[in-house]
């Protein structure tokens, strides 16, 4: 991955309960490699290397918002990403799903599958559980998040929006 003074970074937290950054890239090592020094949206400036396994997203400078295109007689597109990390040890695997989007605060859900004695011994199997189950609470976060800011907005109680 390489970056450019003045791209948009965003860095994917490393744990469930760790928040979505983003800031602008204020200097980058040589041909655009890391470290980077970042000025981050909440005003503090900090150098990283990025880890092993770390989710980055780079958009250049003039192309900062190009996740969102406007075209009338298209519609309006975005793009939200989410990110899933399995993390297996013996018969028990947790998935771990962080939304990336432009929303302010980072939504991320974790879901967990323990294999049965009895259960032939495939992976993929308690995988899949695990990712179905931490996408499905995603979605129920998303929903409340959703339901919150209805009643923000209009400031209607009992708001409950239907998942279909």
């Amino acid at each position: 991955m390489r970056a450019s003074t003045g791209d948009h970074i965003v860095l994917a937290g490393e744990r469930v309960d760790s928040p979505v950054r983003g800031g602008e890239v204020v200097s980058a090592g040589p041909g655009g490699d890391p470290p980077y020094t970042v000025r981050w949206d909440d005003g503090r400036t900090s150098t990283i290397y990025p880890a092993a396994g770390a989710v980055l997203k780079v958009v250049e400078g003039e192309e900062r918002h190009a996740d969102v295109v406007a075209r009338p007689e298209l519609g309006t597109m975005r793009q939200w990403t989410v990110r899933v990390t399995l993390f297996e040890r013996g018969d028990d695997t947790t998935a771990t799903v962080a939304m990336l989007a432009d929303s302010p605060e980072a939504l991320t859900a974790r879901g967990t599958s323990h294999r049965s004695a009895a259960d032939p011994p495939d992976a993929h199997i308690g995988d899949e559980v695990a990712v179905a189950r931490a996408l499905h609470h995603l979605a129920d976060r998303i929903l409340g998040t959703v339901e919150e800011d209805i009643t923000s907005a209009t400031g209607a109680e009992e708001v409950h929006v239907r998942s279909r």
